[in-house]
């Protein structure tokens, strides 16, 4: 190939990774992913550290299964597709954990409360006090809809991109962008009538 690595798209590279096991080809993919993969799942989840384990999580089973990659789809609707199923699968977790914790039959009860005095990437990006209100009410929309609201507000991804990632036809993905979009500004609402 003529072309620098640095210089092929991700299918191409994804290719080279496939057909030659080239670290240097699965090292450029997880650089240009790695920041866009915790944008999204720190969206979707709203938890740095556990963002930063679903996206290592996410590199891992790319390269783990990069031959069930398959050329006739974008490379990051594939990635996306694999941190959201993560991400989904943490929001089950911590829902079982909830109902468990809250129908203990033990007389003494210990209520855990998170840490939330860590530096958000947000944050870091921009500083602003807006940013974080807007992901706290992110976090109370529902998943259903915060996934897709997500991946097109936030990530700027296609319809039709969406579509693939979360299996739905574009008609429900629009419909779910809508009532999602909805929720987020009735939270909002309050916060900036002053």
């Amino acid at each position: 190939m003529n072309k620098k690595l640095a210089d092929l798209t991700d299918e191409e590279l994804i290719k080279v990774f496939q057909d030659s096991n080239t670290i240097e080809a699965y090292e450029i993919l997880v650089k240009r992913f790695k920041d866009p993969l915790m944008n999204f799942v720190y969206r979707f989840v709203g938890d740095k550290d556990i963002s930063t384990d679903i996206v290592q999580d996410t590199m891992i089973k790319f390269y783990l299964n990069k031959d069930s990659y398959k050329s006739f789809a974008k490379f990051s609707t594939w990635i996306y597709t694999i941190a959201g199923n993560l991400a989904k699968n943490e929001l089950k977790r911590r829902k079982r954990r909830t109902i468990l914790s809250l129908s203990n039959d033990d007389k003494e009860h210990t209520i855990q409360v998170e840490d939330k005095s860590y530096y958000a990437p947000d944050r870091l990006a921009d500083g602003s006090i807006k940013s974080e209100i807007i992901q706290r009410a992110l976090l109370k929309v529902k998943p259903v809809y915060r996934e897709v609201v997500i991946l097109r507000d936030v990530q700027g991804l296609s319809y039709e991109e969406i579509a693939e990632i979360t299996k739905l036809s574009i008609g429900t993905v629009k419909s779910r962008i809508n009532r999602g979009r909805t929720q987020l500004q009735k939270l909002l609402k309050n916060i900036y009538k002053e």
